[in-house]
């Protein structure tokens, strides 16, 4: 009986693209790239910020580059407000491109 399934000579791959090279073909072609590094920044205040910090969050959204930060602690957005360039270097490093250019703590 004939095999149905073709076979590649590379398993990680399809035809002449890998998985890797089709996702990002989509996200360009989408232009979702930007939205992407948005959702990382949120995704990465705890890991980046540290689990103190993170506890005394209430809230983190990106929107047009500005970083927005609800915070339940007076001193720690005191601190932190004295910091806020510190913070957008430590966010964009962990996402490996510019994404942040302000950040505002509320």
């Amino acid at each position: 009986m004939p095999c149905l399934v073709k076979k590649h000579s590379s398993p990680s791959r399809f035809g002449d693209i890998s998985l890797k090279e089709g996702l990002e073909a989509l996200v360009r072609a989408y232009r979702l790239q930007g939205k992407l590094n948005e959702v990382t920044v949120v995704s990465s205040w705890e890991r980046v910020m540290g689990k103190a910090v993170a506890l005394k969050t209430q809230e983190v959204y990106v929107n047009k580059g500005r970083l927005f930060v609800r915070l339940s602690s007076a001193p720690l957005k005191h601190e932190l407000l004295m910091a806020k360039t510190r913070v957008a270097e430590l966010i964009n490093a962990e996402v490996g491109e510019t994404v942040v250019t302000e950040v505002i703590f509320l």
